[in-house]
């Protein structure tokens, strides 16, 4: 078990650079593979969910070389198109592979995938898209068989925007023959960061960033080297750790437009912000104040910005009410909160939060990513010693985060044990 050990109630006060994105770089990863040539990344965060995702493509035959930040994969000899279930059960993104094995291979073995319980988030999505372009699905005990002589473009029109689903119908379409026209698409920044690269390697892919988009065949394509963008969820994250000490932070290398939704919510709190080109100074007041948050798809509010957002305000002035739409299993944080002093009341899709003055240090357990992050912020502001267990999930999708608020003031430290 690993944990960090937090000495509360230090104002974050000082400069933080964000790194590149999780959620981008795992399908930008995954796109490496469809040209079976070597491809150049920059900028990829150095974290459990990244390094598992090359770990499976160099069991499947891929050469994968790192130096700090950048990634050199080359799928020329790749070999397999199985993926490793013990991998696959690691983290749910593995399943982002199979679009880009199929479209590579015409066929892709793997089991159902695992990551955070943040509630119901089946894949029948992304095999309805697979069947639209051709695919016969075989599905077994705990595996699933895909496999097809060749990719025939289609119509793909998704009941829900899903992000994983619209990126594996992207990645399945982009060697088939013919045109894919994926309507009720996933429209996140995440989405356009993927077809950047795949058009920078010859793909023809148009209308990324709306909800119809549109992929015109092509029979092969080239090597490449791509920067990830910045992580937008690491981005808020930082933000408010400065908004619950009330501290201040100038974040770097972030796009202020990925996150319009987060920065109007701090402003509502009564934080001033102050935003550049591809900057971002934040001054937090004494005390921040109540505010209603409704997660949506993007545009809308992020689901991943919930508990963090949640965590933020158990101290703000008055009552704050939170509307999850998006995962119904996204509030198991709020019985370690209230543990440190938090009141907060949960039914169904809704959360009450009514500010305290202050939260007071405890023992608390991290069941997710996205909550252990929310912990961690509450143990800064914490009056007292937090320590948070289990923050292997916060690993999974944040580099060197404990450091990053290290350098601005706070007091973290990472303990193992056997």
């Amino acid at each position: 078990m690993t944990s960090y050990i937090i000495e509360g109630g230090r104002r974050i006060d000082g400069s933080a650079t964000c790194s590149g994105s999780k959620n981008a770089s795992l399908p930008i990863i995954a796109a490496s593979i469809l040209n079976g040539k070597t491809t150049k990344l920059y900028h990829v965060p150095n974290i459990h969910d990244t390094n598992v995702t090359l770990e499976i493509l160099k069991i499947l035959g891929c050469k994968v070389t790192k130096n700090g930040g950048k990634i050199e994969i080359n799928s020329k000899n790749m070999n397999s198109h199985e993926i490793p279930e013990h991998l696959m059960r690691e983290m749910r993104s593995t399943v982002i592979l199979a679009g880009a094995i199929l479209g590579r291979f015409k066929e892709v073995t793997f089991s159902y995938p695992g990551g955070c319980d943040i509630g119901a988030r089946p894949i029948d999505l992304h095999l309805t898209a697979f069947k639209k372009l051709g695919v016969t699905i075989e599905e077994g005990a705990g595996y699933i068989y895909c496999k097809c002589e060749k990719l025939i473009g289609n119509n793909i029109d998704f009941d829900f925007p899903s992000v994983g689903a619209t990126e594996n119908a992207i990645l399945a379409a982009v060697l088939a023959e013919g045109t894919s026209v994926i309507s009720n698409a996933a429209m996140e920044p995440e989405i356009i960061d993927l077809a950047n690269i795949l058009n920078k390697m010859g793909a023809k892919i148009v209308g990324a960033g709306t909800n119809v988009i549109t992929v015109t065949g092509v029979k092969n394509l080239k090597e490449v080297g791509y920067d990830v963008m910045p992580d937008r969820i690491e981005a808020g994250t930082l933000l408010c750790s400065a908004a619950i000490t009330g501290g201040r932070i100038e974040l770097n290398n972030v796009i202020p437009e990925h996150i319009t939704p987060i920065i109007r919510k701090l402003e509502e709190t009564g934080c001033k912000l102050e935003v550049g080109e591809n900057t971002i100074h934040l001054v937090a007041p004494k005390r921040l104040k109540a505010v209603d948050i409704k997660t949506m798809p993007y545009p809308g509010f992020p689901t991943d910005m919930q508990s963090i957002f949640a965590g933020t305000l158990t101290t703000a002035k008055g009552s704050s009410v939170i509307i999850e739409n998006i995962f119904e299993n996204r509030y198991k944080y709020v019985n370690e909160l209230i543990r440190m002093g938090a009141k907060i009341t949960v039914e169904g899709k809704m959360a009450v939060i009514k500010g305290v003055k202050r939260l007071c240090a405890a023992t608390v357990e991290a069941a997710d990513l996205r909550g252990g992050a929310t912990l961690v912020l509450a143990g800064l502001s914490a009056k007292g010693t937090t320590r948070v267990n289990h923050i292997e999930y916060l690993l999974r999708g944040y580099e060197n985060l404990d450091k990053k608020l290290n350098n601005m003031g706070a007091k973290i430290t990472k303990v193992e044990e056997n």
